[in-house]
């Protein structure tokens, strides 16, 4: 164990780290009630359609996909079976090695981004960026 005084933060250090911890645990929480209110879909479901809206083809392997979401591979697996009952995204075993899965982003996943992204970029101006000094 260290003997060393720790570096205590000064005020506006102290100011910045209750700052972020308030915008840490109210940011998520306020952009999930707006997505489930403007498009009636979760903030981890909207980030899971926007990620594969980024890629090629609209689609990736699942575990990449989960890293880009940051959770398991086991949540982003539930989350796909009721995206998938949606029509908003189908799983495929990868044609260039089996051992992975792909999650491929449907037309009407596509036109579901489409719709929901003005209001959750506006959301996300309006609790983040615009804020922001």
């Amino acid at each position: 164990m260290s003997t060393e005084e720790p570096r205590w933060l000064d005020a506006e250090e102290q100011a910045t780290w209750l700052a972020m911890i308030k915008m840490l645990t109210r940011l998520p929480a306020a952009l999930d009630a707006d997505l489930h209110h403007s498009a009636g879909v979760s903030f981890f479901e909207y980030q899971v359609l926007a990620g594969l809206s980024m890629r090629a083809r609209h689609t990736a392997r699942m575990s990449e996909l989960a890293e880009f979401s940051a959770c398991s591979l086991s949540r982003l697996s539930h989350t796909a079976r009721r995206l998938e009952s949606k029509g908003w995204l189908y799983r495929t075993p990868d044609p260039t090695d089996g051992r992975y899965t792909l999650a491929v982003l449907t037309e009407a996943g596509w036109a579901k981004v489409v719709a929901t992204a003005p209001g959750h970029v506006a959301s996300v101006r309006r609790l983040l960026i615009d804020a922001l000094t």
